[in-house]
């Protein structure tokens, strides 16, 4: 065997980390990129020193494309991941893995149908930071673990991004957006989830844009700016989540994980690395004694890794005959969960989540990313 071939659908900016991943690992070689633009195509393939370049169809069609990597704009992922099996391609998927449940459930069971792997982003489950904290907690480091504490708030995409309109759209919002890295990390940790309430709101009904060629636009808000959602899993555990577009404090990437024997915060989920440390139980407080608790760091490696990384798990999975990481079952579930606190939010009623999800395996111990396997 040799190197997997890939053809990438989407080279918008996220596909610039993409390919220069994808290059540098020796299991996988991008032979192709293909977008609705065919000169931009041509300007990355050059840029990344991929040979190919054209159309979405021109990507399918090629006989030397094992993979597609689909990163194209979340409405269009389900109509593009479907052609990609049609045509004989396992598929890697931008987050979400779609924006309807109908939708992905078909693009599963096709995959399924046709003996081809689906995944979904994130990746960033595959990381150093996140392999290493779940392995921390299967070892007992706090003991049981109970409950689950998400946050992130933010001014908001528009005050940075020149045309974010797409980002308080439907299909969006913070819930959509930002959810499916929060909630991957929750359901490989906990399993999968049984029910959601969730209440929403908007800070304003439209906003402005305030960088770039259109600053000073004012835009729609089509769904809830900030969403705050409890989960309760099937395993008995819950979490509370905090998605904001709205919140003048910008605080992001926090998870912290609290079991009966202690609590730990574990890296930004958005993120392949980051801290990981836990404190235990303070016991019998007596008179005088303090209430400081020392935090015990857990290190652990920092490869210079990044999106990607689930696509090249997948390939080697394929090849080894075992479940990769970041499923595309996975991603139905977590989409699945999404928008069940949508609509709980919607509502004000609980909402039963109707999909589950096999446990999210580890990476196998020793991965390494820059080693040919093939």
């Amino acid at each position: 065997m040799s190197a997997v071939g890939i053809g990438v659908i989407g080279v918008g900016v996220i596909s610039d980390t993409y390919l220069e991943n994808l290059g540098r690992f020796p299991d996988t070689e991008v032979v192709i990129l293909g977008d609705l633009d065919v000169e931009r195509a041509r300007a990355q393939a050059e840029k990344h020193g991929v040979a190919g370049f054209g159309t979405a169809e021109d990507v399918l069609a090629h006989p030397g494309v094992d993979l597609v990597i689909n990163l194209t704009i979340p409405a269009a992922h389900i109509a593009v991941s479907r052609a990609a099996i049609a045509a004989g391609k396992h598929v890697w998927t931008e987050k979400p893995i779609g924006l309807d449940r109908e939708g992905a459930v078909e693009l599963v069971t096709e995959a399924k149908a046709a003996g081809l792997r689906i995944g979904s982003a994130p990746d960033t489950l595959l990381g150093p930071g996140f392999q290493a904290a779940r392995r921390a907690i299967e070892e007992g480091r706090i003991g049981r673990p109970l409950f689950a504490q998400t946050v992130f708030q933010t001014q908001g995409p528009d005050l940075w991004h020149p045309n974010p309109g797409f980002l308080f759209a439907q299909g969006a919002g913070p819930l959509l957006d930002m959810g499916p890295y929060y909630f991957s990390a929750l359901v490989s940790l906990f399993g999968p989830v049984d029910r959601v309430s969730a209440v929403g709101t908007k800070a304003r009904e439209e906003r402005q844009i305030h960088t770039g060629p259109n600053a000073g636009t004012l835009f729609p808000v089509e769904v809830p700016s900030t969403i705050q959602i409890v989960t309760a899993f099937e395993s008995g555990q819950q979490a509370q989540s905090l998605l904001s577009f709205d919140s003048a404090l910008e605080r992001h990437g926090i998870v912290e994980i609290h079991g009966t024997e202690g609590s730990i915060v574990i890296p930004d989920p958005n993120q392949f690395a980051g801290r990981i440390a836990y404190v235990n139980p303070l016991g019998v407080l007596r008179d005088g004694m303090s209430f400081e608790q020392p935090w015990i760091e857990i290190e652990h490696a920092d490869l210079a890794v990044g999106r990607g990384l689930g696509a090249l798990d997948m390939v080697r999975a394929i090849a080894e005959d075992r479940p990769h990481v970041a499923s595309g079952e996975l991603g139905l579930h977590v989409l699945d969960v999404l928008l069940s606190a949508q609509e709980s939010a919607a509502t004000g009623a609980t909402v039963e989540v109707a999909s589950t999800v096999a446990p999210v395996p580890l990476l196998p111990e020793g991965f390494d990313p820059f080693a040919a396997t093939l």
